[in-house]
């Protein structure tokens, strides 16, 4: 605030005539430019928590053991050695914590949109990436990476071992960008800290990279899993607060020393196993100086973004026509059984399309690919498992386009066939199905067009399809605006493509029109 009392305004020269303006317009001009210009710094944060009582710290409780998880049996309860870290630095600061669940992927941009949350408190690390979007105080945490692989694969001393393997990590953590370091190793990207170890248990993966604590916690007692060599690449957790609060560091850091100097830290890294003797030189850690926020613009690199958005286009485009074709197919059977079907096949298409349309997508992705490996054994490629997900949702829709059509076909057509001579078969292939499809087409384009989109949600099964390629280049540059318009231009290409190819079938469709 010293600054911007610096700050005067420079008296212009006018006509006698024209008034004085008021003061305090002069005032909020000069405000908005030193917002505008980064100059006013939010130096009150610690005040401003002092009066408000409340310290809001962001963590995703689907971290899991032994960060953050609800007990067995407690679902109400959170326990973690940093619920407890939080709740130990709050009593001393005398304050109320507040837990705010979050996306662990989405923390740090929820963070510094401000008004969510105070701080970070969640297993980040402590790296130049992540320096350059907040700012972080001194580790509370030395962890290490390691691999983890199933009982009997040789150990491998480095990543460079692991040359044309498979490899799951976690979405934005130091995991993630060693391995696209790595030179011929598959990158499979999760975003959670259990998916990737039931996929490396059934073979879908051949390795996963992790932080030392989750391997720990997972390990413990698992007869599938062993460590895949020895530890490599230290790192350090530390809490993460906005760069214009960075005055809270001040007063967190000497509470953290004060923890570790009086054994309270060590008590609760002990109570979930986790306290080793890298953690002594937690007290010996200096910092080199703060890193101020630093801008990446998309835009002026698309050189290097656009073709990675552009492979991940590719993705979203085989998995899209491929559910799609399927969606068509399947779609077309189901309305033929509702429509003149038998009525155990009418009683089955009817809730084939009700219990397909009356639950998630993500539900149905969850149970073919997860589900199906874990209670019968199938282990369905991801992209397979895609493709049928929403072929086999998006058949539901196009059942109902297709009933709608063949409804909508005058019964005459039907009888005049009939009385030429025509099975039922034959005229529903000759005379009425052409005509349900003319008047079906704009919807089914509707909806392929909407896959496109809802083709996103495969993600969550370690696809990175455009959307999910959005968000990781997203977080790593904190270029939310350049990376969006590139990937908004490359929907819209793939969305008209698909209209005009619509239109153009359309027409061709239309050959009898007079």
């Amino acid at each position: 605030m010293d600054r911007l009392a610096t700050i005067s305004p420079t008296a212009a020269r006018r006509p006698r005539a024209a008034p004085r303006r008021p003061e305090w317009l002069l005032l909020v001009a000069t405000w908005l430019f030193a917002m505008g210009s980064g100059i006013a710094q939010d130096t009150n944060a610690w005040s401003a928590l002092q009066s408000r009582g409340v310290l809001r710290w962001g963590n995703d409780a689907e971290g899991g053991a032994p960060y953050i998880y609800h007990p067995p049996g407690q679902p109400d309860v959170l326990t973690g050695f940093e619920v407890d870290l939080a709740n130990e630095l709050c009593r001393r600061l005398k304050l109320r914590g507040e837990f705010v669940q979050g996306n662990w992927d989405m923390l740090i941009p929820t963070l510094k949109q401000g008004g969510a949350i105070d701080l970070i408190l969640a297993g980040l690390e402590r790296s130049p990436e992540n320096l350059a979007k907040v700012a972080m105080g001194r580790p509370y945490y030395f962890f290490a990476q390691q691999l983890v692989v199933r009982v009997g694969t040789p150990p491998v001393a480095a990543l460079t071992g692991m040359k044309g393997k498979r490899i799951g990590v976690l979405s934005g953590t130091t995991s993630q960008h060693l391995v696209e370091a790595a030179p011929g190793v598959e990158m499979k990207v999760y975003q959670d800290n259990v998916n990737y170890f039931r996929d490396l248990e059934v073979g879908r993966l051949d390795a996963v990279l992790t932080d030392g604590p989750i391997a720990q916690t997972y390990l413990a007692g698992n007869t599938k899993l062993i460590p895949g060599g020895p530890p490599f690449a230290r790192g350090a957790y530390a809490i993460a607060v906005r760069h214009q609060d960075v005055s809270l560091l001040d007063v967190l850091d000497p509470v953290l020393l004060e923890l570790l100097h009086d054994g309270t830290l060590k008590t609760i890294y002990s109570r979930y196993g986790l306290w080793n003797e890298d953690q002594s030189a937690l007290g010996e850690w200096k910092e080199e100086g703060r890193v101020g926020e630093q801008h990446r613009s998309a835009l002026r690199e698309w050189t290097t973004y656009l073709p990675l958005l552009l492979r991940a286009a590719v993705t979203t485009v085989w998995v899209t026509c491929g559910g799609m074709i399927l969606a068509v197919t399947w779609g077309l059977v189901l309305a033929l059984c509702r429509l003149d079907g038998p009525a155990p096949l009418r009683w089955a298409a009817t809730a084939y399309i009700e219990v397909f349309r009356g639950t998630p997508l993500l539900l149905q992705i969850y149970f073919l690919y997860f589900g199906l490996a874990q209670q019968l054994g199938v282990r369905l490629p991801a992209g397979v498992a895609a493709v049928l997900s929403l072929g086999l949702n998006y058949a539901a829709n196009e059942a109902e386009n297709y009933r709608a059509g063949l409804l909508a076909v005058p019964r005459g057509q039907a009888e005049a066939a009939a009385a030429l001579g025509m099975s039922r078969s034959l005229a529903l292939r000759r005379v009425l199905l052409p005509q349900a499809l003319r008047i079906s087409l704009p919807s089914i384009t509707n909806d392929f067009i909407a896959m496109f989109k809802d083709s996103s949600i495969v993600s969550v099964i370690a696809l990175v399809e455009l959307t999910k390629q959005y968000q990781i280049r997203a977080i790593d540059t904190g270029d939310y605006v350049g990376l969006g318009l590139m990937t908004a231009g490359i929907y819209f290409v793939m969305s008209y493509s698909a209209s005009l190819g619509a239109r153009h079938l359309e027409r061709r469709l239309r050959h009898d029109s007079r």
